[in-house]
């Protein structure tokens, strides 16, 4: 069997799980609704406490929306007092006003704790040097496995983001053993590694790798390229309930995630209805933190789309499964690690009168990091002499507004292709030279 950070919880009988679950969740529900806190006795109002007994009357508490971060920010969903926190973090989303979350020592202690799980099952050990080039601050991904390393007893390093060839000559020289970061960077990383002769001087055996979505395809380029039996592995987390260490990929059992439901209880719900699907199903993703203290969130609705895998898994492990994610319910894009909201996009876009309101969204995919591009038509005929200052001025705008470069196309007014039947198309991926819009 593989090495384990914490076999007595990795490896538990599913009664005792069941049982451990449910102490947690009747322990959470007590505590919150006797919170005073406006946020949390509205919440709470509706919940009859003494029929929660059990972990399977987790579907008697309401769900939970991104968009209540927004409306209690930035403290409305605490339920400590606010000098308890010892860290906070806040998501990348681009729709109005950050997620902003709070942790008390607990709750980092959990995060260490169940991201030093995600990196024993990649293979990480003790002895082992781990390179964290995921973003550092606000994003929960650098800290997050920074402190998981640690915990585990490895070695970590800082390096954040960027400057690929200063990186790959940082992991050369002090032996890395494990890389943490995202699909297309690692991607990047291992071309360059093969273009300038320094694979040979690399021995790292797998990395840790989420933040954004990856397909099967973008694995076998990721392993082809770092070569040495590399095994590159799926993380996921959310800021809202955590970050990364909610759930990890097994190198045994490719295709399926480890929940940590000792801490994560997940549920699989019909998008529409809100009700559970059968077991196999695939459905809207739903997360109950169990341990969280500072900002517990009851049955989060993730709007990811996945289905439980009944399959146990090759190393012993007793955890629920999913499958690695399949989409997502809304139409939020994610590029290099940050959400972009189409309407966050058309809204930047539309707020300059010299632009028209016929426009596409463009992720192009032909590079190893994806880019977003928007092509938009100027309002007026009068405008296209001054093409080159608005489309700077556009460009800036929606920049500034989705925290990532965006290039902008001006087309004449009248040149973009109209869509006369059904809901407009505004979103488009480009994998070949073909553009959408010619």
């Amino acid at each position: 069997m593989p090495s384990m950070f914490q076999p007595e919880i990795e490896t538990m009988e599913p009664a005792e799980k069941s049982a451990l679950q449910s102490r947690r969740l009747r322990r959470l529900v007590e505590r919150l609704a006797a919170c005073d806190v406006p946020y949390w006795r509205e919440k709470m109002a509706g919940v009859d406490v003494d029929a929660i007994r059990s972990i399977d009357d987790i579907c008697r508490l309401p769900f939970t929306e991104k968009d209540e971060f927004r409306e209690t920010y930035p403290y409305g969903m605490l339920t400590v007092p606010r000098d308890r926190l010892v860290r906070v973090h806040a998501s990348s989303g681009t729709s109005g006003k950050p997620t902003v979350v709070g942790y008390t020592a607990g709750d980092v202690a959990v995060f260490a704790e169940v991201c030093a799980r995600a990196l024993a099952i990649a293979g990480g050990r003790p002895s082992d040097v781990v390179h964290v080039a995921y973003g550092y601050g606000l994003f929960t991904g650098g800290l997050g496995l920074h402190y998981g390393a640690e915990r585990l007893g490895a070695t970590a390093v800082p390096a954040s983001g960027g400057n690929p060839g200063f990186q790959l000559g940082l992991m050369a020289d002090l032996g890395a053993d494990g890389l943490a970061c995202t699909p297309s960077f690692a991607l990047l990383l291992g071309e360059r590694a093969l273009e300038g002769g320094l694979r040979d001087r690399l021995s790292v055996r797998y990395g840790v790798l989420g933040a954004e979505p990856w397909s099967e395809g973008m694995r076998q380029r990721i392993e082809e390229v770092w070569g040495g039996g590399f095994q590159a592995l799926d993380i996921y987390g959310l800021s809202e309930v955590i970050g990364p260490g909610v759930a990890m990929e097994a190198p045994e059992a490719k295709g399926a995630l480890y929940v940590f439901d000792d801490h994560f209880y997940p549920e699989i719900v019909d998008p529409e209805t809100g009700e559970a699907v059968p077991d196999g199903e695939v459905g809207e993703l739903v997360l109950t933190t169990l341990t969280k203290e500072a900002q517990p969130v009851l049955r989060y609705r993730t709007r990811d789309l996945t289905r439980f895998v009944d399959e146990p898994g090759r190393d012993g492990r007793t955890f629920r499964r999913i499958a690695r994610l399949m989409g997502r319910v809304d139409d939020m894009l994610i590029i290099r690690g940050i959400n972009v909201y189409p309407r966050e996009v058309e809204t930047a876009l539309l707020e300059d009168e010299a632009i028209g309101g016929q426009y596409g969204i463009i992720v192009d995919r032909r590079t190893t990091l994806p880019e977003l591009r928007v092509v938009a038509e100027l309002a007026d005929p009068g405008l296209v002499a001054r093409r080159e200052e608005i489309r700077d001025r556009v460009a800036r705008a929606l920049t500034e507004r989705v925290r990532i470069r965006v290039q902008v196309d001006l087309r004449d007014p009248g040149t973009l292709p109209r869509q006369e039947v059904g809901k407009a198309r505004r979103v488009f991926e480009q994998t070949t030279d073909e553009s959408p819009f010619g």
